[in-house]
């Protein structure tokens, strides 16, 4: 089939290409690079870890990052959008990647809130000398697993700054918004983390978190478990098979160096979670040599309760301890909010494409649904429980089965996967060889499909940290079936906007002329 380029395409575009990784750096760089990742690698090996986590990088990360990057360029729309022009019938999985960024967006943003109260808590150290009371009972009030409509005021207030912030630099648009925000967020949250890392390696006791983290267990290297925990690390914490990267990647300039980029934004992503896990096992050092006990006697390594209880209660030990807190946590808020940004317009672009609205319509319309979900489920006096579990659902079946299945439509049914290599390599220096394609066809969703058995029989055999059963089928299968249903509903509506019938992907593969032009003789092919 001949294509040529959409001679009427207006789509807005970033105004560099630095703009565009500043943008997807600052989605992959998340709150789960502070609190996950340290707390993994340090239960699956430690410096052994690294192993299997550079393995994953290399070998499912950036080959599906680079997917994403060749759907969005190529086919110029959101995530629905984009594999409608792809493949008709594959537009559901597009609403399907849609719906997970609407259900991670609700609860990341009550995270963000709780983040910047506890920036304006360092000045004081208000949580106190017993933070994880003050965590649980005086700040969020936390109540057992059930619905509850009492808000929770100190959550509440910082969470109306977030959705108006959100709403208001989607609305600006990509260049004007989005792209200013992470060129200007990026820096700042790198400079910060780095002066709290450079603080932390010189407490006393930092040597031995160091040593902690990256001493080596060669013996874990045989657990699967371990090889698990490495790819699930990778596959969260770079924003992918989930929409927010095809979004990205459509609003890239025609002509655009897209597997360069991508190696860039996979290493820097990989950089700054070691870049964490120094800063975080160093202070955790710190704190176990002022409490005169081993490293292996700490408690609370990973997620909430690594920031919001262990944090808190190393940072009152510490010299300084209102500078060192606010460096934590708005480091944990700048990051937190540039990947917010790139949940919700994921989800914004997404419904102005399907309806036709402008800009500004979609994201105050998506933003206003998506704050009133934030606030009558994870502001409340139940929301903690809440989000712990739908954060668990969404992310460990919900993305894995959106990966599983785009890498199956794009390979074996579309069988679109040599056309979008061949796209990459016409515009990029660093070109993709055929390797790409039994790994985004074979190797990603074998291993991916042995991840998600694996949690769903947990899941079902010995259910989530005790909660009760009907509040798992409420909260957690519940999430999938939201997901399932919302895919439905958006894909039969009919398409009242962007669904151009004349729209030609560019460039055009059939042209021979074009080929030799952009794929220089000698090109790894």
């Amino acid at each position: 089939m001949a294509e040529v380029r959409s001679s009427t395409e207006t789509r807005e575009t970033w105004t560099s290409n630095r703009g565009f990784i500043f943008a997807a750096i600052g989605s992959a760089v998340g709150l789960g690079n502070i609190w996950r990742f340290p707390g993994v690698a340090y239960e699956s090996g430690g410096g052994a870890f690294l192993i299997p986590y550079l393995i994953a990088l290399v070998t499912a990360g950036i080959p599906i990052l680079f997917l994403d990057y060749s759907i969005g360029h190529r086919f110029r729309g959101s995530a629905p959008l984009s594999f409608r022009r792809m493949w008709r019938k594959s537009e559901a999985l597009g609403w399907f990647q849609t719906a997970l960024l609407f259900v991670i967006s609700v609860y990341y943003a009550v995270i963000i809130a709780w983040s910047l109260s506890y920036f304006y808590f360092s000045f004081g150290n208000k949580w106190g000398d017993d933070p994880a009371t003050f965590f649980t009972e005086d700040y969020l009030h936390a109540a057992d697993p059930g619905v509850s409509s009492e808000l929770v005021a100190g959550v509440a207030w910082p969470l109306v700054g977030v959705w108006v912030a959100i709403i208001a630099i989607l609305a600006l648009g990509i260049a004007k918004g989005i792209e200013k925000v992470n060129v200007i967020g990026l820096p700042l949250l790198v400079l910060g983390f780095s002066a709290l890392v450079i603080r932390a390696l010189t407490l006393p006791g930092a040597s031995d978190g160091l040593n902690a983290l990256f001493t080596p267990d060669w013996g874990a290297l045989t657990d699967l478990n371990v090889w698990i925990a490495a790819y699930s690390q990778i596959f969260f914490s770079m924003s992918i098979a989930f929409g927010i990267m095809i979004s990205y990647a459509s609003f890239q300039r025609r002509k655009a160096n897209m597997t360069s980029s991508g190696l860039v934004v996979g290493f820097a992503n990989s950089s700054f979670e070691i870049l964490a896990g120094i800063g975080v096992f160093s202070t955790l050092g710190f704190f176990a040599h002022e409490q005169g006990v081993t490293f292996d006697n700490l408690d609370g390594l990973t997620g909430p309760t690594l920031s919001f209880i262990t944090f808190p209660a190393v940072i009152s030990e510490m010299p300084g301890s209102a500078i060192f807190g606010a460096l934590f946590f708005g480091s944990l808020a700048i990051a937190g909010f540039t990947s917010l940004i790139s949940l919700v317009i994921g989800v914004s672009v997404a419904v102005q494409e399907k309806f036709g609205l402008s800009k500004e319509v979609a994201a105050v319309a998506v933003g206003i649904v998506a704050a009133a979900v934030s606030f009558g489920l994870f502001a409340t006096t139940t929301g903690l429980v809440a989000l712990d579990t739908v954060d668990q659902f969404a992310n460990n079946i919900g993305i894995v089965v959106s990966a599983i299945a785009m890498c199956v439509i794009v390979v074996w049914i579309a069988r679109t996967i040599d056309p979008l290599r061949r796209h990459l390599n016409m515009v990029s220096t660093f070109h993709v060889g055929k390797w790409w394609i039994p790994v985004i066809g074979v190797y990603a969703p074998i291993f991916l499909t042995v991840m998600l058995v694996q949690k769903v029989h947990d899941l079902i055999v010995n259910g989530y940290e005790g909660y009760p059963a009907w509040y798992i089928g409420v909260f957690g299968w519940g999430t999938i079936a939201f997901t399932i249903v919302f895919t439905a509903v958006f894909t039969l509506i009919g398409w009242g906007g962007r669904d151009d019938p004349d729209f030609r992907a560019w460039p055009d593969l059939d042209s021979p002329s074009t080929e030799r032009r952009t794929e220089p003789k000698g090109a790894n092919r």
